[in-house]
């Protein structure tokens, strides 16, 4: 045989055989393709937030609460859970916020509380607290800018021997309750004149709180929303009183917010103006 016609051939015969493998490729005859897995789904369940801000003292309504999902391995105990309270109403019937809830936050058992037109009070007080009225007026009430839930100082005035006036504070960081018969502040509430404040303190609080009325006159010093008790450099100290080279003490008055060492000696003989 011709050996041009063999090469000839040969070339023909790899071409053919490169020419089957490239079909069998396209048809899907090459490398099997890589399937992609779906992930397993992480468990989830139905937890109860708030839809909006609510306030303590407020009376819980559906359409302020609403399901949302919830990694399960991050479910409070505390929280409530479709699972465990069934429906919306049966949560919401009866019951009232204790404390803020931001909007989204998940609501917990002790955030809300069941109570009725009778128990409001009982329902809003911390445990172990006691609620404790005392009178107040425009001038030891902070001019009616003390709201509910507003945080406030105590301080006790009594006068002493030779018309001497001793001023200190009883109490710091109290819990206002009420203010007469108003438990919660509303959005458009901006002062509440009142003639009587409902504080939550402990019980021995509250003792000392009783006897105090009948020792002086008793006011109410608005704290700022964050607090601190460190004294401002060229104020008064926390006690309210400064020593004098007399002897004496001067009295931090604080009026709107703005402290001012007054001038008068309450301890050294001099008369207060």
């Amino acid at each position: 045989m011709n050996t041009k016609r063999l090469i000839v051939l040969g070339i023909a015969g790899i071409m053919a055989i490169a020419a089957a493998l490239l079909a069998r490729g396209l048809i899907g005859g090459g490398t099997p393709g890589v399937e992609a897995k779906i992930a397993p789904q992480m468990p989830m369940s139905d937890v109860l937030v708030a839809s909006n801000a609510l306030q303590p003292g407020q009376a819980l309504a559906a359409d302020q609460v609403r399901w949302q999902k919830w990694p399960t391995s991050s479910v409070d105990s505390n929280f409530i859970t479709r699972d465990t309270a069934g429906s919306i109403d049966a949560v919401v019937k009866g019951s009232v916020v204790r404390s803020p809830l931001a909007a989204g936050q998940p609501i917990t058992n002790a955030s809300i509380v069941h109570g009725d037109a009778v128990g409001l009070m009982a329902a809003m007080l911390n445990p172990g607290m006691r609620a404790i009225s005392m009178p107040i007026n425009a001038d030891s009430g902070a001019g009616g800018f003390i709201l509910p839930n507003d945080r406030v100082d105590l301080i006790l005035t009594r006068k002493g021997d030779a018309n001497h006036v001793n001023a200190s504070t009883l109490l710091t960081d109290v819990r206002v309750l009420a203010v007469d018969q108003t438990f919660k502040q509303d959005k458009d509430t901006k002062t509440v004149i009142g003639k009587t404040a409902t504080l939550e303190v402990t019980p021995a609080q509250a003792e000392q709180l009783a006897k105090a009325q009948n020792q002086g006159v008793l006011s109410l010093s608005l704290r700022p929303l964050v607090s601190s008790d460190t004294p401002v450099a060229g104020n008064a100290p926390a006690s309210g009183r400064s020593g004098d080279q007399d002897g004496g003490d001067q009295v931090a008055i604080i009026r709107y917010g703005i402290a001012r060492e007054s001038s008068a000696i309450v301890q050294g003989g001099a008369k207060p103006q």
